[in-house]
């Protein structure tokens, strides 16, 4: 009977570690040249996920950042991403009227010295097992691009180019 108890708190143990495991993941991010530039970690929230991202090796200023469908990340354009996580099949964009990307986010802004330490959420995504998970169709990628999202143009908001890319798998 002990030994069965003992089993039974082992595996609820597992378990877990498993389930938070699940729960958060870390992304790096790399820029055209395959530099580093810093990391992002994802995490669930009550609704959503949040990031905690730690940047460097930016140009100052507003960037848009967003979940794309594809974990891929070929430099020098990160165009092998694909579009903005949109399982709804919805405009781009947080101000438009008929709905927004789960991939849009606010903008981040850079320091002038080049650096991003901040957390920003997406309510939209999750790191679970349905169409609007981070991992979903094997993996998503965070982008940043070069310039800031107008939150409302098709199909990115004007954001510009892709200049920092990260994959998110499980």
């Amino acid at each position: 009977m002990k030994l069965q108890h003992l089993l039974a708190l082992l595996a609820t143990a597992v378990l877990a570690v498993t389930l938070n495991a699940a729960a958060q993941t870390k992304v790096e991010l790399k820029d055209a040249q395959g530099k580093d530039v810093g990391t992002a970690k994802i995490a669930s929230a009550k609704k959503g996920v949040k990031i905690a991202l730690n940047l460097h090796g930016l140009t100052p200023g507003q960037h848009g950042i967003h979940f794309h469908q594809t974990a891929k990340c070929d430099p020098p354009d990160f165009k092998s991403a694909g579009g903005h996580l949109n399982p709804d099949g919805k405009h781009h964009g947080l101000e438009n009227p008929e709905g927004h990307h789960a991939g849009d986010m606010m903008n981040i802004s850079v320091s002038e010295k080049g650096t991003v330490k901040t957390t920003i959420t997406d309510m939209d995504v999750n790191l679970g097992n349905d169409n609007h998970s981070l991992f979903s169709n094997g993996g998503t990628a965070l982008v940043i691009h070069a310039k800031a999202d107008d939150m409302k143009t098709d199909p990115a908001g004007n954001s510009g180019d892709r200049i920092a890319c990260g994959l998110i798998t499980q």
